[in-house]
């Protein structure tokens, strides 16, 4: 689901929940127990990461920074601050899953829009890959202040909650990137970031359940390495529906207890 949808803890957390974890336990259980599978995507994507070093390299620091600063406050608030909290954000993120497909179609139309018609058609090679982001020679995506301020903001939900972080990344990042595929390899890294440096903290200093996170680590590599095989073939819709359903059950569920 993480690697078709972009959104398995979605699912993951809602178990961690079944199974008797208190909310902030789950949560942060969640983070470390799918982080190889953002490690993945990252592996997946890397050849559009090279044309991206203008707007990922100042990006670097604030997104772990800000990962670190959300997975901090999920720690020192008060564990009920998060359990008021959580059936909000399951709603927020259902939202953002569902309407996933909508924003890549905006990523899709506002490179479509953004490409000179008048330029004659380079003749494709066997290495030519549409959705590559130009290199920093041609004009690579840079990040200026709002695109920092921005990604240390969503860095910090990440870092906090989570879920969905990587759809809220693609909505930043399709208006300046343009290609998909490259919004995919800037999506990845910086998700794969921001939860990587909650990961630490929760590691050092929360106390996660190992045996749920050993579970969580093998499923998501497995799931990473069959989508990337075998991921086109599955019905994307059914997943998201699938995923919604969950993430709304889940929030009525956490809102009445």
């Amino acid at each position: 689901m993480t690697a078709v949808v972009g959104a398995g803890s979605l699912a993951s957390l809602p178990v961690l929940l079944a199974i008797g974890l208190d909310p902030v336990t789950a949560n942060v259980t969640s983070a470390v127990g799918v982080v190889p599978g953002s490690a993945a995507g990252v592996f997946a994507y890397r050849h559009q990461l090279p044309g991206l070093r203008g707007l990922l390299v100042p990006m670097l620091l604030p997104t772990v920074l800000g990962g670190a600063f959300g997975a901090l406050l999920l720690l020192v608030l008060p564990a009920s601050t998060f359990a008021t909290l959580l059936p909000v954000l399951l709603v927020l993120a259902a939202v953002l899953v569902a309407v996933q497909p909508r924003i890549a179609r905006a990523v899709a139309s506002r490179q479509a829009a953004r490409t000179p018609a008048a330029e004659p058609a380079a003749v494709p090679t066997e290495d030519d890959d549409p959705g590559a982001a130009p290199t920093a020679a041609e004009g690579g995506p840079t990040a200026g202040p709002v695109v920092l301020a921005l990604g240390v903001l969503v860095a910090v939900y990440g870092g906090y909650f989570g879920a969905a972080v990587s759809v809220v990344y693609l909505a930043m990042l399709g208006s300046i990137v343009g290609g998909l595929q490259a919004s995919n390899g800037a999506k990845n890294t910086l998700t794969g970031l921001s939860c990587g440096a909650a990961c630490v903290v929760f590691v050092l200093r929360a106390h996660p359940d190992w045996a749920a996170v050993a579970l969580l680590a093998v499923g998501s590599t497995a799931g990473g390495l069959l989508a990337g095989r075998y991921g086109q073939r599955l019905p994307d819709s059914a997943l998201r529906v699938a995923l919604v359903v969950i993430a709304l059950v889940t929030a009525a569920v956490v809102a009445v207890r």
